[in-house]
């Protein structure tokens, strides 16, 4: 049977030794850092709060820790060492210095982890969206370590360029092009409206008939073309079928004696317009 004063004792000296002791965590904006002494893991709350960054911290009673000063880089490289690496690419930020990323091979997130899925990663100093970086963690937390200087930085040159276009996940297309860079695409892409393929879809017909002096009121998609229904300038309301590829009338909505598809959507309106 453990003796429970010398248990008691063991714990009075730990804690002794823990008052006594610096430690290098990890720290995100909001969140506690954790530190083992003799065995036991202590957890605190950072002093200052709102604290975000590696920092070496100094216990004031057993609740709290205070920020004694910034961790240089060598030794935050060191801490690190003991996780293993895993390589993503940035897809957005979350908040602070923390990003979802996503693994760039699939196969080797699933043999380490036994799933796939994006991934937070706290402490992101440097990169920008889809950028590829590599990140060290136990499985439950990762950290960014670096930029991976391996890539091909034409990936995220691409994909910048695609979003900057706002163009969709769907028609996204490059050489050099993985399900992983499609897959790091759509997260940073679906919490935007703007680049979701109905709307698009939307834009795209609003503008060929606002050109022709129309006005779209809504539409159905029906596989290879859309079911438009849009009004002249004068209100008078039309359905058409239109074709996904060029906008080319499949059926006007009137008889056009056969002669539908020699018109697309925008000069359609003229035609209307002037029967």
């Amino acid at each position: 049977m453990t003796n429970i004063f010398k248990l008691i004792n063991e714990i009075a000296s730990a804690e002794a030794q823990l008052f006594a002791t610096q430690f290098l965590a990890p720290c995100v904006k909001g969140g506690r850092v954790r530190t083992r002494v003799a065995g036991m893991v202590y957890t605190f709350s950072p002093k200052p709060s709102k604290f975000e960054g590696w920092g070496i911290f100094q216990p004031l009673d057993e609740k709290t820790a205070t920020v004694v000063e910034a961790a240089d880089l060598l030794q935050v490289t060191e801490y690190l060492q003991h996780f293993p690496q895993i390589r993503l690419r940035l897809a957005h930020q979350l908040r602070g210095q923390t990003w979802l990323a996503y693994p760039v091979n699939e196969a080797d997130m699933r043999q380490r982890l036994q799933v796939v899925k994006p991934i937070a990663i706290h402490l992101v100093t440097e990169g920008i969206a889809f950028e590829q970086i590599i990140a060290r963690g136990n499985g439950q937390s990762w950290w960014f370590e670096e930029i991976d200087r391996r890539t091909d930085l034409a990936i995220a040159e691409a994909l910048q360029s695609a979003f900057k276009q706002m163009i969709p996940a769907a028609k996204l297309q490059f050489q050099g092009i993985t399900p992983e860079i499609r897959t790091v695409y759509e997260l940073a892409t679906k919490r935007i409206e703007g680049f979701s393929q109905p709307y698009q879809d939307e834009k795209r017909l609003q503008k060929a008939l606002q050109m022709g002096g129309g006005e779209l009121k809504q539409f159905h998609d029906r596989g290879d073309y859309w079911t438009v229904d849009w009004t002249t300038a004068d209100g008078v309301r039309h359905s058409s079928a239109i074709a996904k590829t060029d906008l080319t009338v499949i059926s006007s909505g009137i008889c056009l004696s056969g002669y539908d598809r020699n018109f697309d959507l925008q000069s359609l309106v003229g035609v209307m317009e002037g029967r």
